[in-house]
């Protein structure tokens, strides 16, 4: 398996020899003039108070390709009206990204390899993006691993995004990442075209405002002109975080003006009921039976609950939904006290599957993720290989700061990090033993606990790209699928016992009994594997053991094996 590279930020970008014989026209002669041209490579970043503004500038210039000969392609995936009009010479792609966002992002990948070097590029506003994945971070990282890909072949492509309409941290992010980020703000009723960022050139007037003209770029050059212009754009520029548009945190804020409201009140009014399943589909999913679960039984209460126990953003997974069902169900049906008195509280966080999606591509590896779900088979040896590149891997600051909260809340409690794939636990896949769970004793210093508890993050991480796992996933026709990684932390239930912690009893249970030896067994009343101790007998058996099989009907009918397995 051949290596895989991603250069994410232009300072790792090769270094020019001839940057004169690479430019090429933007079709407005005062842009070129302005930016000392568009080169090959460059991707163009268009943050705009109104669509028609990136319209402007996107239709020359693809126009100008069109009369060049260049290879022309408009990425059309917005409910917005089209950037481009249709044109013979134009490639329009359909893309939707309700799909999610690995299968959206792979198909991008696929259609700029299968269109190859110097081929132009016009998307749609990118903004959209986040109504349909819920989180600033994911467009972030659709664009980091976008961007590069487009540098390498020599491509030039524009980009549109809704200024002030995204964390700082998220426009950060993509500042960091494209060539050129320009903004286009209104001042009254003019148009005012200011350059943020402008990689790899430099003029006295590159980053001075101009004024839009019908013909021409204009400079501010007038210092009180330039006051004024600024000032009525920006009416607060030292802003320490813009309020996302995002629906991860504005159908939030939305919806804790009626924390203190009855649930019945709640999901009789069509708007915060909307909004309720909302949100639960962004922390849940969209899998339909989860979705009728979930409706029926977690309260806005609970998922708030949920939500502030979330590290990151995302969806928290099969597995743990699975785990807060089965509880809600139980507590319904046994009602408060039985419940109370049979069950332990949990204190579980979980790692949305945002974290999953930036940590492959803060670290370069979503390529490789990609290639290697495409491939026929992996080796062992290759995947010791990748491993220990998730191991090398780390995490954004925020991230981290998360993570060190939740090691403090725990203190030196033990704890185990699962995982918590979309796809995980769900009906008809259990992806049992497929994907890694990590115990960690959480013991010793700060310092010593938190690299015990990161290392354990990344083998789970990395376990998604287990040969076992991916032969699971082809077998069962779940290769394409929207495959995300959430995680859930658990405090591990049990007491100390000398130097040693562990539970009473763990096991596992089954819906079916699979070794009903007469007919007295009725089968569809389930089984449970009980083991002294940590579960882990119970999963990974070995001919030490030496079960005992009691079946629900009666204690005669005991089955003794004859041999250990």
């Amino acid at each position: 398996m051949g290596e895989f590279s991603l250069h994410r930020h232009p300072a790792g970008y090769r270094e020019e020899t001839n940057q004169v014989s690479r430019r090429i026209l933007s079709g407005i002669p005062s842009l070129d003039e302005v930016l000392q041209g568009i080169r090959l490579g460059d991707n163009v970043v268009w943050q705009v108070d109104e669509l028609d503004d990136y319209i402007a500038f996107a239709q020359p210039f693809m126009a100008q390709a069109i009369r060049d000969g260049r290879k022309c392609v408009y990425m059309r995936f917005a409910s917005h009206p089209p950037i481009l009009a249709p044109h013979p010479q134009i490639d329009v792609i359909e893309l939707d990204p309700a799909i999610g966002f690995d299968p959206f992002a792979s198909s991008v990948h696929r259609i700029i390899e299968k269109r190859g070097h110097e081929a132009f590029y016009v998307f749609d506003n990118l903004s959209h993006l986040v109504a349909e994945w819920a989180t600033d971070e994911l467009l972030a990282n659709f664009f980091q691993i976008t961007c590069p890909y487009l540098y390498e072949l020599d491509t030039v492509a524009y980009f549109a995004l809704k200024l002030g309409k995204h964390e700082d941290g998220t426009v950060a992010r993509i500042r960091d990442t494209t060539q050129l980020l320009i903004n286009l703000h209104h001042a009254g009723d003019q148009l005012i075209f200011h350059a943020v960022k402008v990689w790899g050139r430099y003029s006295s007037r590159m980053f001075l405002p101009n004024e839009v003209t019908e013909h021409e770029l204009v400079p501010v050059i007038h210092s009180g002109d330039a006051a004024e212009i600024t000032s009525v754009a920006h009416k607060n520029p030292l802003r320490t975080g813009a309020e996302s548009i995002a629906p991860w945190d504005s159908v939030y804020r939305r919806l804790l003006q009626y924390s203190d409201q009855p649930e019945e009140v709640i999901v009789s009014q069509p708007e915060t009921l909307s909004l309720k399943q909302e949100l639960a589909r962004m922390l849940l999913g969209n899998h339909p039976d989860f979705v009728r679960l979930s409706d029926e039984y977690f309260t806005l209460e609970d998922l708030f609950a949920i939500r502030n126990r979330i590290v990151g953003s995302g969806r928290i997974g099969g597995k743990a939904l699975g785990m807060l069902l089965a509880r809600k169900i139980l507590r319904k049906q046994w009602g408060e006290d039985v419940y109370r008195a049979s069950t332990q509280d949990h204190d579980s966080f979980f790692i949305g599957s945002d974290v999953f999606f930036t940590f492959l591509v803060n670290n370069d590896l979503f390529r490789l993720r990609l290639q290697l779900s495409r491939a026929e088979q992996t080796s062992q040896a290759e995947f010791e290989d990748i491993e220990e590149r998730f191991l090398e891997g780390t995490f954004p600051r925020e991230v981290m700061n998360q993570f060190q909260n939740m090691l403090e809340y725990f203190g030196q409690a033990p704890i185990i990090v699962r995982s918590s794939s979309l796809l995980e636990d769900s009906f008809g896949n259990a992806f049992a033993g497929k994907y890694r769970s990590e115990f960690c004793t959480n013991q010793g210093s700060p310092e010593q606990r938190m690299e015990a508890f990161l290392k354990a993050v990344k083998q789970v991480y990395a376990s998604a790209l287990d040969p076992n796992a991916l032969s699971y996933r082809r077998k069962r026709g779940l290769a394409e699928s929207d495959e995300q990684m959430g995680l859930l932390v658990q405090r591990v239930s049990g007491m100390p016992f000398r130097r040693t912690f562990f539970p009473s009893l763990a096991g596992v249970a089954f819906s079916k009994n699979l070794y009903a030896w007469t007919d007295r067994i009725d089968r569809s009343k389930g089984m449970i594997r009980l083991v002294f101790g940590l579960g882990t007998r119970a999963v990974d058996r070995t001919n030490f053991d030496y079960p005992r099989m009691f079946p629900s009907a009666s204690r005669s009918c005991v089955r003794k094996p004859a041999l250990k397995w």
